[in-house]
């Protein structure tokens, strides 16, 4: 397999903290397990903000670009989100379906910066 998506709360986090053992998490086994690559969290994360980034994301890896620059375009799609924005526009990707909830905040860390790409960006 490909790839294997993890958007569920810490599936990139491991047993040990702060030795650089923390990414050894399920998306590392996964990996382990033959996916070329896995995409994993670090911390817990919001329904709303992960649903967001992950429709970005497969919207860009749709058209056929690598997975890393796939990840790396939706997190900026949320970075560049505004309060004062009146349509589901973010940066350079069009995000469909944006919840209320999240709408107005999804520049926040909080709901991109969770996510990395393990194995083979490609």
């Amino acid at each position: 397999m490909d790839l294997v998506v993890l958007s569920a709360c810490q599936t990139g986090e491991g047993d040990t903290l702060g030795d650089g053992k923390e990414i050894l998490g399920f998306g590392y086994q996964m990996q382990r397990a033959g996916a070329r690559a896995a995409i994993a969290s670090l911390w817990s994360v919001d329904d709303e903000g992960t649903q967001t980034l992950m429709n970005a994301f497969y919207g860009v890896l749709k058209q056929g670009i690598t997975k890393a620059e796939a990840l790396r375009q939706a997190q900026i799609a949320l970075i560049q989100s505004t309060d004062q924005a009146t349509e589901p526009e973010r940066g350079s990707i069009r995000v469909e379906g944006i919840p209320s909830a999240v709408k107005n905040r999804l520049s926040h860390p909080y709901y991109w910066a969770p996510f990395i790409l393990i194995g083979n960006g490609l």
